[in-house]
């Protein structure tokens, strides 16, 4: 089967969708199909080979400047091949780019609003790309945020139309409420161009089915998946200098502060003094207070230099970090979809304690490596890591289950024969729908 699979660049970020997407390409690649990734507003970055095509499309360039004056909505040869390049984006998304959804309302409507907003003539750009290609089997869309695509490329194009859904809910609350009101009207505008949709999580599905208005039959679970490469059981050290672990990116509403108030809990009310927490994952310039003003509570309560944050780590650095561990956890404040990291501390042996809240329920009953707590509740979430700590034969448990069962749950090799097979059915349908439409004519 041939698959043109949008992705989406995330200016000098490692993004889990686009590591998601990049990994199940490959692997979709590795099972025969013939998938071309193909990258929008910048060069992705990932962990792992990347297997994406080195043309951009909608490039943050051109977008930026289309938003700002009509005259770069017209073509302009040469400058706009520049503005295109690929080493010119990675050099000015390596700088400048935001990814903050307040600071990116009209650009989001204006993205959404497709061939009838000033991007017009990106998206002929890459019609006319796809139409010279072989044409594809199916065309699979990222997220719900580029769904103005789905209608161009499928009138196009002839074929249908497949959109994972990975988190969008997140991004669209962040919008000023203007926008994010206009935003929800023109995904479900548009919803009826997308043929399925692959969410996730089942709590992912049912949420964004009620989010955005769209039928739970249109709704195909696809877990998120790992590569399981080079990921191998971690075997406990003795002692008890126990280390606490925290990998995501850097952001209020990954809980880091949650995680640092039930540090101090387990360091002054369990008498663990030789216990470190252990901080690795991207963060954006606007969040540098937020991880300041953490270290700064941690020296007011005589903790100063006992968190230890790594930055952004390669793939080699991440598993190295989380065999390091004795227990991860990202106290999440809003509902986490996906929940990469849980699956990658558990393919490394790695216990997790998260709360009860998102996709996490879903994750720990199907792989039982992990304990839940109550949400937003440092004094729970102490608890929760206390009790892992505390019980060896315990911690053992959870281990062996959540190596175990993400493996048999989560490996991107289930994810992208999972995929496939809706990718196949959806063809068949379509394919039914023109003989059928045909005959009745």
């Amino acid at each position: 089967m041939k698959i043109l699979s949008i992705t989406a660049g995330a200016a000098n970020m490692y993004c889990g969708s686009c590591l998601r997407d990049n990994a199940l390409a490959a692997e979709l690649n590795r099972q025969g199909h013939d998938v071309i990734l193909t990258p929008l507003y910048t060069p992705t970055r990932t962990d792992e080979e990347n297997v994406s095509h080195e043309r951009v499309f909608f490039s943050g360039i051109n977008l930026y400047l289309q938003q700002k004056s009509a005259f770069f909505q017209k073509s302009l040869g040469g400058m706009e091949r520049l503005l295109d390049s690929p080493t010119l984006l990675r050099w000015v998304s390596s700088r400048s780019m935001s990814v903050n959804p307040a600071e990116l309302g009209a650009l989001t409507i204006s993205m959404l609003e497709g061939v009838s907003g000033p991007h017009r003539k990106e998206v002929d750009k890459l019609l006319e790309w796809a139409t010279r290609e072989a044409p594809p089997d199916v065309i699979h869309l990222p997220y719900a945020l580029v769904i103005s695509l789905a209608g161009p490329l499928r009138e196009g194009l002839r074929r249908p139309v497949c959109c994972s859904l990975q988190g969008e809910d997140l991004f669209l609350n962040g919008l000023p409420e203007k926008y994010r009101r206009r935003a929800i009207e023109l995904i479900q505008r548009q919803s009826d161009n997308v043929d399925a949709f692959l969410p996730v999580s089942a709590f992912y599905a049912s949420l964004m089915s009620k989010y955005l208005g769209i039928s739970e039959e249109k709704m195909f679970v696809t877990p998120a998946g790992i590569n399981m490469d080079g990921h191998r059981y971690s075997f406990r050290r003795e002692g008890r200098r126990y280390k606490i672990g925290y990998f995501a990116r850097i952001a209020p509403e990954k809980g880091l502060h949650v995680l640092a108030e039930a540090y101090r809990d387990l360091r002054w009310q369990r008498g663990l003094e030789g216990t470190t927490l252990e901080v690795a994952g991207y963060m954006a310039p606007e969040h540098a207070r937020y991880l300041a003003d953490i270290k700064n509570k941690l020296k007011s309560w005589g903790l100063a230099g006992r968190m230890r944050y790594r930055g952004e780590l390669t793939r080699e650095e991440k598993i190295d970090f989380l065999q390091s561990l004795d227990v991860l956890s990202v106290p999440c404040t809003f509902d986490e979809p996906k929940g990469m990291f849980a699956l990658e501390a558990m393919a490394n042996g790695v216990p997790v304690v998260l709360p009860r809240r998102g996709a996490f329920p879903e994750i720990i009953e199907n792989t039982g490596g992990g304990v839940l707590v109550e949400p937003d509740n440092p004094a729970s979430l102490a608890e929760g890591i206390w009790s892992v700590l505390r019980d060896r034969d315990f911690a053992e448990q959870l281990r062996s289950a959540g190596y175990e069962n993400v493996r048999k749950h989560y490996s991107i090799e289930q994810t992208a024969q999972r995929a496939a097979q809706i990718f196949q059915w959806v063809v068949e349908m379509w394919n039914w729908a023109r003989v059928y439409g045909a005959a009745g004519k």
